[in-house]
C-alpha cells in the first residue's frame, strides 16, 4: 500500500468489459487494499487463477493482467468485493494516529460502495410511490405458480394453466406429485446446458465454471472436457459423473485441475487426467471440512491428490473423506498430505481404498505422503504400487506428522524402496497389517521407535510402546532355547533367551553379548551337566560382565538369569546361594575356583593344599567359601592362597577329619570368618 492516504470516489465498484481475445490487461478505476479485494470473472464464473493484480493501495485503482487472453465475446468483469468484517481495535490510550483512522473511514465507505452496488440491481418501488404489500405468498400457495400483483399492486400466485407453460411431469407411483417439465428438467443440471461439447479439443473450461456459479448440483455427461484452468467447488457443491466416460482432461500440468475450496462438496463418478494437482482441497473460500471424493480416477497428474491447510487456521482442513479412488501414473506424489502457509495442519481425514499405481511412470516422490498432519488421519485398505526405480517410498510419514494411522495397507515395489518410510520427528504412528511386498525394509524407522505396529514390520510383526496389561491370560508361552555342549567359548546372541549349556567335553564360556546392544533383554544360562567343568558367563568385547564381573556355574542344574539396561548386564536371579556344595577326593593341589559355596575335600590319598584365588580376584571378592576335611587320614589339608600369604595372613591347616575352616575376601585380603 502507498504510504499517501487513498481517496475513494463516488464510484461503483465493477466494471466490465468485451474480450476481443487478444486484449490480456483490463483496468479497474477504483482503489483496493490489497489484490484478494478484486474478484475476476468471465461470462459470470469466478476465477481463482491464470492472472494477477496490480494498483493495491492506488486511489486511482489499477489492473488486472492474465496470462492468457480471455476468448473474444467472453464478458470481463472485475468487482470489488470483500468480507465486511472488522478484525482491528483501537487500543484504550494507545496512539491514535490519522492514518489509522482513515483507514478505518475507507473500509466503511468501500463497504457502503459494495451494498449499494448489491442493491442497485434489485426491483424496487419507485420513490413517489407508497410500497404495497412485500410479503411473497407462502411457499405452498405459489408453488408451480408465476408471481403477479393483484389490483393493489400486491404479490400474488398465479396460475400457469391456459399460459405458455411446460407440459406437467408426473412420476409413476403412489403419492407422486404433478409437476412441470421445467421444474423437472432443473432437477439436474448438465454442463451440457452450459455450452460444453465434451469432445476433448474444445475448451470446456468457461462452461464448467458457469454451471457450477449458477447451480449447486452439476452432471458431467460421458465425454471428454477440455479445461485450461482450475474448476473450482464451492461450499455445498457436488460435480457428478457417470463413472470413468466422464472426463475432465486438464490441458497441460501447470494448474489445479479440481479444486474444493470450501466445505460439504462432493466430486464423485469421474475420470481426471493431468493437472499439477489432480484434487486439491484446501480452505481457500471457507472451511474445508466435509468434503467427499468419491469413485474417482486420477491419471497423470504430478501429484494425485493434495489436502493443504493452505494459508488461514480458520479455513481448516478437516474430516475429509476420500473412498474407492485410483491414482494412476502420479509424477511425484499420489497422495500428499501438507501445509503449504500458515493454516493449520490436515487432520483428522479418512482414506478408504484409495489405490495409487506408478503403472511404469517414474513416480519421483511418495504413494501417500503424510508431509504434515494430526489426530488421526488414517489409510484403511489402501494400496501403493510404485515404480522401484524412481519412489522414494510407498507410504512415508513426515516429520510433521502426529497420530497417523495406517490399517491394511498393501505395498508393491523394487529395488531397496521402503514399504513404510517414518521420518525423524514423526510422533505416534500406528501401523496395522501390514503387507509388505517391495523390496525395501518393512518399516523403515528414523522415528526414535516413535511407532506401534501390529502384524506389521520384520523381522517382528508386533511392536507396542507403553503398554500395561492389567490381567493377562497367557495359554502358552514359549522361549527360544539354545543348547551348547562344544568346550570353549561360545558367543551368546540375542536369537534366543535361554541357553542349556553342557559341559562334560570340557569347561565352557558362554560370552554374553555386549550390554550396549541388547537393552532390556533378559538372557537364561542353565548347566545341566554333572561333571566338574565349569561353565563361565562373560561378556564379551571385554565387557564386565554379570553384576560386574564373571559368573561360575559348577554344580549341575546352576542357572543365572541376567538382564541389560543398555550400559551392564545385572543378575535377575541364581540358584548360587549358600549350599552349594562340591566334592573331591584328591592329592597335590587343589584350586579353589569358588564355583561353589561348600568344598568338601579328602586328602585320604595323600596330603592336600587347597589354593583360594588371590583375594582380590573378581570371583573371590565379596565371597564367602567353606572348606572341610571329610576322611579320617593323618594327610592334613592346607589352605592356602595364590600369589598371597593365606587368610588371616597365614596357611590354615586342617589336619584331623571334620575339621573346617569359613573364609571371605574384602578384596585385598581373605580373612578367617570361623574355624573348628
Amino acid at each position: 500500500m502507498s504510504n499517501d492516504h487513498i481517496q475513494v470516489p463516488a464510484i461503483v465498484p465493477v466494471v466490465r468489459f468485451l474480450a476481443n481475445g487478444s486484449q490480456t490487461a483490463f483496468v479497474y478505476p477504483f482503489p483496493i487494499f490489497s489484490a484478494a479485494d478484486i474478484k475476476v470473472y468471465l461470462n459470470g464464473a469466478l476465477q481463482s487463477s491464470g492472472y494477477s493484480v496490480s494498483g493495491a493501495g492506488n486511489s486511482a485503482g489499477g489492473q488486472v493482467a492474465f496470462i492468457t487472453a480471455p476468448d473474444s465475446g467472453v464478458v470481463v468483469m472485475l468487482e470489488r468485493r470483500f468480507a465486511l468484517e472488522r478484525m482491528t481495535d483501537f487500543l484504550e490510550g494507545g496512539d491514535f494516529s490519522a492514518r489509522a483512522i482513515n483507514n478505518e473511514l475507507d473500509f466503511l465507505m468501500m463497504a457502503l460502495q459494495q451494498v449499494n452496488r448489491d442493491q442497485a440491481s434489485m426491483l424496487r418501488y419507485a420513490a413517489a410511490e407508497m410500497p404495497a404489500g412485500l410479503d411473497l405468498p407462502t411457499r405452498a400457495v405459489r408453488a408451480g405458480k408465476a408471481l403477479g400483483f393483484d389490483g393493489s399492486g400486491n404479490p400474488v400466485a398465479v396460475s400457469l394453466e391456459g399460459s405458455m407453460a411446460a407440459p406437467d411431469y408426473t412420476a409413476s407411483g403412489m403419492g407422486a406429485e404433478t409437476r412441470s417439465s421445467s421444474d423437472k428438467f432443473s432437477d439436474v443440471v448438465s454442463v451440457r446446458d452450459f455450452g460444453a461439447v465434451g469432445d476433448g479439443l474444445n475448451d470446456d473450461t468457461l462452461a464448467l465454471q458457469q454451471a457450477l456459479a449458477a447451480h449447486q448440483a452439476v452432471f458431467v455427461p460421458a465425454g471428454t472436457y477440455l479445461v485450461t484452468a482450475p474448476i473450482t467447488l464451492g461450499a455445498r457443491q457436488s460435480l457428478q459423473g457417470v463413472g470413468a466416460s466422464s472426463v475432465i482432461k486438464a490441458q497441460t500440468n501447470g494448474f489445479i485441475t479440481i479444486e474444493m475450496a470450501d466445505g460439504q462438496s462432493l466430486l464423485s463418478q469421474l475420470r481426471i487426467e493431468g493437472g499439477l494437482i489432480g484434487v486439491a482441497l484446501r480452505g481457500r473460500i471457507g472451511e474445508c471440512v466435509q468434503n467427499t471424493v468419491s469413485d474417482v480416477q486420477i491419471v497423470g497428474a504430478t501429484t494425485g491428490i493434495m489436502l493443504d491447510g493452505y494459508d488461514d487456521s480458520n479455513k481448516p482442513c478437516y474430516w475429509n473423506h476420500v473412498n474407492r479412488v485410483l491414482i494412476e501414473q502420479p509424477a511425484l506424489h499420489g497422495v500428499h498430505l501438507t501445509l503449504s502457509d500458515d493454516g493449520d495442519t490436515p487432520n483428522a481425514n479418512r482414506f478408504h481404498m484409495v489405490r495409487v499405481y506408478s503403472k511404469s511412470a517414474l513416480t519421483t516422490g511418495h504413494g501417500f505422503y503424510i508431509e504434515y498432519g494430526q489426530l488421526n488421519n488414517s489409510f484403511f485398505d489402501c494400496e501403493s504400487n510404485v515404480n522401484g526405480a524412481s519412489a522414494q517410498s510407498c507410504v512415508c510419514v513426515g516429520a510433521n506428522s502426529d497420530k497417523t494411522l495406517v490399517v491394511n495397507m498393501l505395498c508393491e515395489s523394487g529395488n531397496g524402496v521402503p514399504n513404510i518410510k517414518l521420518l525423524s520427528g514423526s510422533q505416534e504412528t500406528a501401523l496395522i497389517n501390514l503387507t509388505a511386498m517391495s523390496n525395501g525394509p518393512a518399516i523403515d524407522d528414523a522415528s526414535g521407535g516413535q511407532y506401534d505396529a501390529m502384524n506389521a514390520g520384520w523381522p517382528d510383526k508386533n511392536r507396542l510402546r507403553k503398554t500395561v496389561v492389567t490381567d493377562l491370560k497367557a495359554t502358552l508361552m514359549r522361549f527360544d532355547t539354545e543348547y551348547i555342549d562344544s568346550a570353549g567359548t561360545s558367543n551368546l546372541d540375542l536369537s534366543h533367551s535361554v541357553h542349556l549349556v553342557n559341559a562334560a567335553a570340557g569347561a565352557i564360556t558362554a560370552a554374553l553379548p555386549v550390554a550396549a546392544g541388547a537393552a532390556g533383554a533378559q538372557i537364561t544360562i542353565k548347566k545341566v551337566d554333572n561333571t566338574a567343568n565349569i561353565v563361565t558367563v562373560s561378556e564379551q568385547g571385554g565387557g564386565a560382565g554379570p553384576d560386574g564381573s564373571v559368573l561360575h556355574l559348577g554344580g549341575r542344574n546352576d542357572y543365572v538369569t541376567v538382564i541389560s539396561n543398555g550400559v551392564n548386564w545385572y543378575i535377575q536371579s541364581s540358584n548360587r546361594m549358600a549350599g552349594n556344595t562340591r566334592y573331591a577326593d584328591t592329592t597335590g593341589i587343589y584350586d579353589i575356583d569358588m564355583a561353589v559355596d561348600t568344598y568338601l575335600l579328602s586328602s585320604y590319598g595323600g596330603v592336600l593344599t587347597a589354593r583360594l584365588p588371590p583375594a582380590n580376584a573378581a570371583q573371590a571378592i565379596g565371597r564367602t567359601v567353606t572348606i572341610k576335611k571329610t576322611d579320617s587320614s593323618a594327610n592334613a589339608i592346607t589352605v592356602t592362597e595364590q600369589g598371597g600369604s593365606g587368610p588371616d595372613q597365614s596357611s590354615q591347616s586342617l589336619a584331623t577329619q571334620y575339621k573346617a575352616i569359613t573364609i571371605t575376601s574384602n578384596g585385598s585380603q581373605w580373612y578367617v570368618v570361623s574355624k573348628y
